[in-house]
């Protein structure tokens, strides 16, 4: 792999403003503390029969109508399979519809709407329709073909060359095809047709529109493994570290096939550690289960510290090829005590968690995964250990990078019934996710009105069955928010205890239930608007000094101290990481987003980020305070200061003299009042008597000059890499101004804005727009670049301000396989072929209205027997109308023409073939052309004619 050279991507970094200067930096700034440099390692292909299926799709925004069939012919043709009609058949017009790559959430492109739901965001989300076409080699007959959508929100039907071949009611599952019966290949292309539906909602929270995550074609051998059927979650079994392996194989072959199952252990550094095989046989056009066991030996153990992760690779080999898959693993043993909370390899550790939805500014729920990783490190940077899935299963990426970041994982089960449907989907959920070492615990359901009935029992009961017979290593929850003492609730059937709030019953429930592990499940939800320090609720805004909570929850000091309190409380899981689109409690309109993040919809820390930073990091020192010191207006009035701090003291300083001393509160902070004067405030952590981490806010004077500061200083050339880009403006002395609110201009080239955003709850301004207001002082764009070495350059200007400008270099990088884009093609196949002529004939002869005799009937492919001497046909066919065509012109290929040949489109001659030999013909199609004519002269006793496939491509 090549690239720019270490000194030339500093030289550029340099140059873009990226090299860190100490003069010029907020320090101790939590609204930018975290911005800066992060590494970004796409995760390793653990299937290799796996293309990546996300470029080339079409797109149309609304429903088609599907006129109903008239007459017995039509009716009865419209239920054949293959003959699906509207947009969802083979030769629909798709031409003039949006070109889109995956993943792709077309409610994030939505203005707000008063009259849309408040729950969702304000946006209308609607339906609309996917297609695309696929080619398939000869060579890949007698394989196993499937599709592997993601996620696609929220109904979704799929049809493949016009049969419908999966339906699905759920955003959150993955949707796997076997289309290997529906293939055609050679030059029949493939087409793909996906209807959303997506006024169907499964949350009361932003669920986004469209095939949203990842799209996936695997080629595999005729004998393969299973998708998601290798189950190899290692055990400690009498103190030996073992690893027993499952492996459901499938055959699509018509005779019983006999194949050599390996597996081999790896570590971390990718030495093999152990191998095992055996043998296994595979009736015809069915599954069976391979089991092996593979002693481990010792092993480094997986952690939040250190998440170190083994792999198991697994081969099939056998007489009709072979297929493999690598599955990460990691060694730890876990247990909720009832006692003493939760147990990783037999030391307490506690749950500093956050729940989590899945949209980010700009990008809604189509979140890249570099972009993905970068919030995980977010969490990662205020001491969270622990993310509960709310409510509902991430995107498989998610669940990779938590394995390699050290997460800790409630996987949560987003529809609360054991009726089959949703049974198919809570089984698919463990069946997808068992391998991974993060998840520690299984969630059932969110909430339910049932959990303190007979009937709610009994579906736990039949849930938790389901799961256990699935993974028998973890245990299962359910997130309740009462009924913890009704006769019949769920916490009698689930293995550990999960309290929504309810801190007041912690020890009453610990005494009735001393053999009951417990957790929180979800705790807090405090309000806070970034960057705000007074509520003003005729504006939706709230304060961000800890003060203000629902109803139901409480501060983030106050929620910890009674969790930190308690052993028996294995941890918690605060409402939320980040804010999110949709469900704006305390208010509705305008507000279109939450306030319970620790961060906004950007990742911008709020005041919550120090408060966990002092309550959940252990092996630094770390020191914040709020609010800013920008306070025009208010000299000589006292400001009230909160600081946070895991020092032993805290001791704050205002223009370098020192106003107060305290011990430090880690949990609850320590509060300080001051005298406002122009300056410094600084807050200094103290450990025996030294100081060891500080904190200082400038006032700021006017802003002169908007900055860049993107969160790395180069992106992968891959076509998918990610950057998100914050823009602040400054001061003459170089100083955050975080008061400042002018709207922002962006100019990109070398790569692709996608999104904006500035964590404002009540902004109504496009995330897609190329300009974003700051919002106090902040605002974000996301920018992904395309394939190969070169920069990316983003240039932001704003009325008044310097403008500034951010050169990024683009790295050459590996592109991930994937399936190649094939341009809006139609193919000619219907023709009408004219008698033969001994002397050329006029190009523009046709047959004569009602002629069924004359010219003969035929298509592509189809050649004409030999003559005796050199003869002449016409070969004539009328245009397939496509819109794109029509109005820009296209060009017709033909792959195989056999005899001298002259292409002519409504009467005008566009391309010759002088040889008799077979070879292909291609001319440019003008806009509006509707008629083709190809005359050719045989050669004596040879046959001649269209021998391959014709297709109308568009430019």
């Amino acid at each position: 792999m090549t690239g720019f050279s270490r000194r030339e991507a500093m030289v550029l970094a340099a140059v873009a403003g990226l090299v860190p200067d100490t003069a010029g930096a907020v320090e101790g700034d939590p609204h930018l503390d975290g911005l800066g440099e992060r590494d970004w390692t796409p995760l390793p292909q653990n299937d290799p029969s796996r293309l990546l299926l996300d470029r080339g799709w079409r797109f149309h925004e609304g429903d088609i109508p599907l006129e109903p069939p008239v007459g017995h012919h039509q009716t009865y043709v419209s239920v054949k399979a293959g003959n699906a009609r509207g947009a969802a058949a083979i030769d629909w017009d798709d031409s003039d519809w949006e070109s889109v790559t995956l993943p792709h959430d077309w409610a994030s492109f939505q203005p707000f709407v008063e009259s849309a739901n408040v729950s969702q965001g304000y946006r209308p989300r609607g339906m609309g329709w996917y297609r695309r076409n696929v080619r398939l080699e000869d060579s890949d007959r007698g394989k196993r073909l499937e599709l592997q959508f993601g996620g696609i929100a929220t109904r979704a039907t799929i049809w493949v060359n016009g049969s419908v071949v999966a339906r699905n009611f759920s955003a959150y599952n993955a949707i796997t095809v076997d289309i290997t019966p529906f293939a055609r290949f050679g030059d029949e292309l493939n087409v793909i047709a996906v209807q959303v539906d997506a006024t169907a909602m499964e949350g009361w929270w932003y669920e986004g529109a469209g095939i949203y995550r990842h799209v996936w074609l695997a080629k595999r051998a005729a004998v393969s493994i299973a998708t998601d059927g290798v189950h190899c979650d290692p055990r400690l079994i009498d103190g030996r570290w073992r690893v027993p392996v499952a492996v459901t194989l499938e055959s699509l072959l018509d005779v019983p096939a006999d194949v050599q199952v390996t597996a081999v252990l790896r570590d971390p550094d990718g030495r093999e550690r152990a191998r095992q095989s055996a043998s296994a046989q595979v009736a015809p056009l069915a599954s069976s289960l391979t089991e092996l066991l593979i002693e481990a030996g010792d092993v480094q153990r997986w952690s939040v510290e250190t998440p170190l992760l083994y792999t198991v690779e697994l081969m099939v080999e056998g007489a009709q090829g072979s297929d493999r898959r690598t599955i990460a693993i990691g060694f730890r043993s876990i247990a909720f005590d009832a006692e003493r909370g939760f147990l990783l390899n037999d030391k307490p550790v506690k749950l500093k968690g956050v729940c989590l939805h899945q949209d980010h500014a700009g990008v809604g729920v189509a979140v890249p995964d570099a972009l993905l990783a970068w919030r995980l490190q977010r969490l990662k940077d205020f001491g969270c250990n622990a993310i509960r899935c709310s409510h509902n299963a991430q995107a498989s990426e998610f669940y990779a990078l938590c394995d390699r970041m050290g997460f800790l994982v409630m996987d949560e089960n987003r529809i609360f019934n054991p009726a089959p449907e949703n049974m198919a989907q809570l089984q698919w959920l463990v069946r997808a996710h068992r391998n991974h070492p993060s998840i520690i615990l299984w969630s059932v359901f969110n909430e339910e009105p049932m959990q303190g009935t007979e009937s709610g029992v009994e579906m736990v009961r039949r849930m938790r069955a389901a799961v256990r017979r699935l993974d028998d290593s973890r245990p299962v929850t359910a997130a309740m928010n009462g009924s913890f003492y009704a006769p019949h609730n769920v916490s009698q059937v689930v293995d550990v205890m999960g309290f929504n709030y309810y801190p007041n019953d912690y020890d009453r429930f610990h005494a009735l239930n001393p053999a009951k592990p417990a957790t929180s499940s979800e705790d807090t939800s405090a309000f806070m608007t970034r960057g705000a320090f007074a509520s003003d609720p005729g504006r939706h805004v709230i304060s961000s000094m800890d003060d203000e909570a629902a109803g139901w929850g409480a501060t983030h000091r106050a929620s910890w101290k009674a969790i930190a309190e308690r052993p028996f409380i294995a941890g918690g899981f605060v409402w939320t990481g980040f804010d999110y689109h949709g469900e704006p409690t305390p208010y509705e309109w305008p507000t279109i987003a939450s306030f319970f993040g620790v961060l906004d919809l950007c990742g911008f820390a709020k005041t919550a980020y120090d408060i966990r930073r002092a309550q959940w990091i252990d092996d630094a020192v770390v020191v914040g305070v709020a609010p800013h010191w920008t306070w025009p207006g208010r000299e000589g009035q006292v400001i009230d200061l909160l600081v946070t701090s895991n020092a032993e003291r805290v001791r704050v300083l205002v223009n370098g003299q020192v106003i107060g001393e305290q011990a430090c509160d880690r949990i609850m902070g320590n509060k300080f009042t001051a005298i406002y004067a122009p300056g410094t405030l600084a807050v200094e952590a103290l450990k025996g008597g030294r100081v060891a981490a500080r904190a200082v806010h400038h006032t700021a004077g006017p802003a002169v000059a908007l900055r860049l500061t993107p969160v790395r200083g180069a992106l992968r050339g891959d076509g998918e890499d990610v950057v998100a880009v914050t823009v602040d403006a400054i001061d003459a002395r170089g100083h955050h101004v975080p008061v400042e609110q002018r709207k922002v201009g962006f100019a990109v080239s070398g790569g692709t804005l996608i999104g904006v955003g500035n964590g404002d709850p009540n902004c109504h301004e496009s995330e897609k727009a190329p300009e974003r207001s700051l919002f106090n002082g902040l605002a974000q764009l996301i920018v992904q670049a395309g394939e190969g070495r070169g920069r990316l350059t983003v240039e932001a200007r704003a009325e008044g301000l310097r403008a500034a400008r951010l050169v990024l270099p683009v790295m050459a990088a590996d592109v991930r396989p994937f399936v190649g884009v094939q341009p809006g093609v139609t193919m000619v196949r219907e023709w009408r072929l004219s008698p033969a002529f001994a002397e050329r004939p006029d190009p523009a002869l046709r047959p004569a209205d009602g002629d069924n005799n004359l010219w003969a009937f035929t298509r592509s492919g189809t050649a004409v027997s030999a003559d005796d001497a050199p003869t002449w046909r016409i070969w004539r066919a009328a245009l397939p109308v496509r819109k794109r065509i029509m109005a820009e012109g296209g060009r017709l290929v033909l792959d195989r023409v056999v005899g001298r040949a002259e292409l002519w489109v409504d009467g005008r001659r566009v391309a010759v073939k002088d040889q008799a030999a077979a070879g292909a013909l291609a001319g440019d199609v003008p806009a509006g052309a509707r008629d083709v004519a190809l005359l050719v002269q045989s050669a004596a006793s040879e046959a001649s004619g269209i021998l391959g496939a014709v297709r109308l491509v568009e430019r």
